[in-house]
């Protein structure tokens, strides 16, 4: 029985809104999914798991009719979702008298359920979402499958204080042939394949650095082993930080080279968060007004202005750039960033002020 996982799909999400390339992140969410159901027909998978967080909110029921005619295209796939936190069901949710394809299995309870797939020999362990948290575990408490020669494979979402806390130890313990889980965005096998979180299928937000991507397994119906199981990466996009070392001897122009540089390097449809770091010349302004076509979600600035305090103090013996230098009392490289940035900026003011003066 071959077998896809995924989670946290969030389709209806806008990453990053209110940059220039948020709505193509919003396609790129759609159009990566329907990948996976384009790579369920390429390996003739028997099993797509869907564990949670399909949608960012509520589906309309046109939402609905999209993934319907998606789903059509793999009739001999059996199709296993449960809602998460952030598509949890509610009394009036459309989704609950919506009629989809004879291939989608739905689970709707929030009390554990067993959902049979005679056909696979195969028993889903789940449950779905009716409130954004559940605080108690519904897993930790929940009976060992019998050995009845059947596959049992449970399907969660949660994992953190807030929901649905899972002492994976204890999970690792039980009788189920694999444990599909979603909630956490970032891939984790734990337990030699047996407990998995795939990650989102995109990356949705700059804390996201790794990869991402779905599970594919294979499992054999006779043994209940997992004969084969690899993550593959399938987003199309990464959110990478990098770090942009500066001297004193660099103009604005080598900064703005560098970093179309390093941006170049790793691909321009990325999204980018990067850090300048090291001393620069205390003349120098950066003006980052030329990246603007970039997807740089934000560059940290945490270059210190290489002042000679020293020679400072000589030339201002008497004013108030020379006391204020006086008033830290200590060596440069003793005083805390804090301090050093009051140091900077209140000498790079007082100097500023001293040339308008003159």
């Amino acid at each position: 029985m071959v077998f896809v996982h995924t989670a946290d799909i969030h389709l209806g999400i806008v990453p990053d809104s209110g940059k220039f390339w948020s709505t193509d992140r919003a396609y790129d969410v759609k159009e990566t999914f329907f990948n996976v159901i384009k790579k369920c027909k390429e390996i003739r998978a028997d099993l797509l798991l869907i564990a949670g967080d399909l949608f960012n909110k509520q589906p309309l029921t046109s939402d609905l009719n999209e993934i319907n005619e998606q789903f059509a295209t793999i009739p001999n796939t059996h199709i296993v979702i449960i809602s998460g936190n952030a598509d949890k069901i509610r009394d009036n949710s459309t989704i609950l008298s919506y009629n989809f394809n004879k291939n989608v299995h739905y689970i709707f309870s929030e009390h554990l359920t067993q959902l049979d797939i005679p056909s696979l020999n195969l028993v889903i362990h789940g449950f779905s979402y009716h409130h954004s948290e559940i605080k108690r575990s519904l897993i930790d408490s929940i009976p060992d499958p019998e050995y009845d020669g059947k596959i049992h494979i449970l399907l969660a979402h949660g994992g953190d204080a807030l929901h649905c806390p899972i002492d994976y130890n204890s999970l690792s313990n039980r009788n189920f042939n694999y444990c599909a889980l979603g909630h956490i965005h970032k891939f984790e096998d734990m337990f030699n394949h047996k407990i998995v979180y795939p990650g989102s299928l995109e990356p949705l937000d700059i804390s996201e650095t790794n990869e991402h991507g779905i599970c594919i397994g294979e499992i054999n119906t006779m043994t209940g082993r997992l004969e084969r199981f690899h993550f593959e990466p399938i987003a199309k996009i990464e959110y990478i930080s990098f770090n942009i070392r500066v001297n004193i001897n660099n103009t604005n122009e080598d900064i703005l080279d560098s970093i179309i540089s390093e941006i170049s390097k790793r691909n321009v449809e990325n999204i980018y968060r990067i850090h300048l770091e090291g001393y620069r010349d205390p003349s120098v302004n950066f003006d980052f007004s030329s990246l603007n076509k970039y997807r740089i979600i934000d560059i940290i600035d945490e270059t210190e202005p290489k002042y000679d305090f020293l020679e400072l103090s000589k030339e201002h013996p008497q004013d108030m750039i020379g006391a204020y230098i006086r008033t830290f009392n200590k060596n440069i490289d003793e005083l805390s960033l804090i301090q050093k940035k009051a140091l900077y900026y209140g000498i790079n003011a007082l100097l500023k002020s001293s040339e308008l003066g003159n």
